[in-house]
């Protein structure tokens, strides 16, 4: 399961792949780790038919079952046969996801008592923009008990069977990923039969594994407390 992912890109680059007509989210960070309850910019469409880049919470609602005082959020959708994710399969509560790196916990290279440390993925090494097939949807709820009930916009994205890159590392899933400017646009305009094939793992041949994105510490490294 996907829990933390990286952007090391710029606003600019965002808009022009995706035709983003304006950024809602002032968001301008150099580097940016995303991890479950944070923030994050996604393009989906607005109201007026307009793309835009807006800051939306990781986290979709949770189904019924798995909620008691408030809701954590679930951050990767596989099941879209589920009554519960059905509802957001149309394109108005689709939305794609920026990236340039993401994470999987590796536990075959823990050492004894240390921490469980990551796996990075890229497309290569020079880690170009890509993007996670997403979904998006204003929700009312809790989040943590402390702060009580509030107004959310959330999202979450598709994950899928793991490639071989992706497999040894974690066996059971992996973001589904879009990659080119003709896939964004399918994913944010077309019914869902046409785009339900995006749904696949990325062939081999254009994921690799990388070092940890500036912001993160290399594997022989403590954390920043700061």
């Amino acid at each position: 399961m996907c829990n933390l992912y990286n952007m090391t890109t710029t606003k600019e680059a965002v808009m022009q792949f995706t035709k983003a007509f304006r950024d809602k989210a002032g968001w301008n960070q150099p580097s940016m780790d995303v991890y479950p309850g944070y923030k994050a910019p996604v393009v989906r469409v607005g109201e007026d038919g307009e793309r835009e880049i807006a800051s939306l919470t990781w986290g979709m609602p949770s189904p019924a079952f798995l909620t008691r005082n408030y809701d954590p959020g679930v951050t990767n959708i596989r099941n879209v046969n589920s009554p519960h994710w059905r509802r957001w399969l149309g394109p108005t509560s689709r939305c794609v996801v920026p990236f340039t790196s993401f994470a999987e916990p590796d536990p075959a290279r823990q050492v004894p008592g240390g921490r469980v440390p990551n796996a990075w993925f890229a497309a290569s090494e020079e880690r170009p923009l890509m993007f996670f097939a997403g979904f998006w949807t204003p929700w009312r709820g809790v989040r943590k008990v402390r702060d009580g009930e509030q107004e959310f916009e959330l999202f979450g994205f598709l994950t899928t069977s793991p490639n071989e890159i992706v497999f040894p590392v974690h066996q059971k899933a992996m973001p589904a990923i879009l990659t080119t400017p003709e896939e964004v646009d399918l994913w944010l305009t077309a019914p869902w039969e046409e785009v339900k094939h995006l749904q696949r793992p990325l062939p081999g041949n254009m994921l690799v594994i990388v070092d940890p994105p500036p912001s993160q510490p290399k594997d022989d490294e403590e954390p920043s407390l700061l």
